[in-house]
């Protein structure tokens, strides 16, 4: 639980943004009670950060339940972020993988220790939501760590590998192998290491420095994507990649690309 007396500027924004994170599972609207149990802080101290929120648009709420939701700030702010990464530009480079590969393809973004899907089949149509899952166990994560700029390839700053099937990784030492041959081959497998049946094919996006910007992922099952076809789904999906490489560049890289 939270600790007594007045938090600093930089305890009240981190409160602030776990409250905010509490809504990250794209489900129903919250009580000050479920930001409270969730943020393990003080209901009263959840309700004072839910309304000074709700004053600048970052939640609303609901004046017949009194239950919270994301408010229109976040949705200005959302929106313009897409935007401005150029994700928009994007979906019909997923589709025409998606087509050639008869799989499920989505682009994911780093964001801690988890690698979260932003768009791709993945992504639940009903609220926006894609897969979170932990860096350490899924090709789109390892790709994100393999090329991942200095500073934030630490595997020992992943904290305890904690296994999602009896396949993954949760050795240090054998993580870091596992980046090594990643670098190599030029893409990341997740062979039933986060969900039993499933086989997904992963490549980065690179910026100008070589360093990730997004993860692609081509998944399907070990009889669709099967040892002798690995090749054959890495290439496509790094002409992809290639692709996005150029869409995702910002107007003032554009204007100094050399590709």
């Amino acid at each position: 639980m939270e600790k007594s007396g007045s938090p600093s500027g930089t305890q009240a924004v981190q409160r602030a943004m776990s409250v905010l994170a509490c809504f990250r599972d794209g489900g129903p609207t919250l009580s000050a009670s479920d930001l409270a149990r969730r943020t393990r802080l003080s209901t009263s101290t959840a309700h004072r950060l839910a309304r000074a929120l709700v004053s600048t648009g970052f939640l609303e709420q609901d004046a017949r339940t009194a239950r919270y939701r994301l408010g229109p700030s976040m949705t200005e702010l959302g929106r313009l972020s897409f935007h401005q990464r150029g994700l928009h530009r994007v979906a019909p480079e997923l589709g025409q993988l998606a087509h050639a590969t008869s799989a499920t393809v989505d682009l994911a973004i780093r964001n801690g220790l988890h690698a979260v899907i932003l768009i791709g089949g993945s992504v639940d149509p009903e609220n926006g939501t894609g897969l979170r899952r932990p860096l350490h166990s899924t090709a789109l994560g390892k790709v994100l760590l393999a090329w991942a700029p200095p500073g934030e390839d630490d595997i020992a700053a992943l904290g305890p590998l904690r296994p999602q099937t009896e396949r993954t990784i949760v050795d240090p030492e054998g993580l870091r192998a596992e980046m090594e041959r990643v670098r190599k081959a030029g893409y990341a497998l997740n062979d039933g290491e986060s969900s039993h049946g499933v086989r997904t094919l992963a490549v980065p996006v690179l910026d100008r420095d070589e360093r990730v910007r997004y993860a692609l992922a081509v998944r399907s099952t070990p009889e669709v994507i099967t040892d002798t076809r690995i090749s054959w789904f890495a290439m496509h999906a790094r002409a992809c990649a290639r692709a996005l490489e150029v869409l995702l560049l910002s107007p003032e890289e554009r204007r100094i690309t050399d590709f």
